[in-house]
């Protein structure tokens, strides 16, 4: 005796680190994981982060927020952003520590259901466990999908690495 499966008596997967999915699947899984803070899919693969420590992530984030938050009290037509989901193309759908978008003429909208769809002007990414996703993968993805400065503060390093895009290329400022 054969039973039919229909989409009621089917389970959608949970994510897990390694995962290789499109974007449209890693949302129909991610949406169905209440209880998970933050997962990504870069280059279509899915990241979930491990807990943060305050000297390591939790500070150092605060900091940033507190220099955008800053910047954005002394500039008119901006939009900040705390760890956001980004809709940027098919394979990627990061979840940087900061964003700054221009909100009317940048490059990225707010969608019907309220996500970034397009690259932010600006991306900041607090590395302590993640230097190589962020240096290499996200660094791919955020300067194919033009976004115009990156910044990734390796906290271990106590370095701060700024790319600038110019020519659909990353240059690294120099302190």
């Amino acid at each position: 005796m054969t039973q039919s499966i229909t989409k009621s008596t089917v389970n959608i997967a949970p994510l897990e680190n390694g995962d290789r999915l499109t974007r449209l699947e890693f949302e129909k899984r991610y949406q169905k994981m209440t209880h998970v803070k933050k997962a990504e899919l870069i280059e279509g693969i899915v990241y979930m982060g491990s807990p943060l420590r305050i000297n390591k992530h939790g500070e150092p984030h605060a900091n940033i927020m507190a220099w955008l938050g800053f910047y954005k009290a002394y500039t008119n037509g901006v939009q900040i952003g705390d760890n956001c989901t980004v809709r940027l193309d098919p394979e990627n759908e990061p979840q940087p520590d900061a964003l700054l978008r221009i909100e009317k003429g940048g490059q990225s909208i707010i969608s019907e259901d309220g996500y970034v769809e397009g690259a932010p002007e600006l991306i900041v990414e607090i590395a302590a466990s993640t230097v190589s996703i962020d240096l290499h993968d996200k660094l791919k993805a955020y300067r194919r999908n033009q976004v115009q400065e990156y910044l990734v503060w390796r906290v271990d390093d106590n370095e701060i690495d700024w790319f600038r895009l110019k020519e659909e290329k990353y240059i690294k400022l120099q302190a």
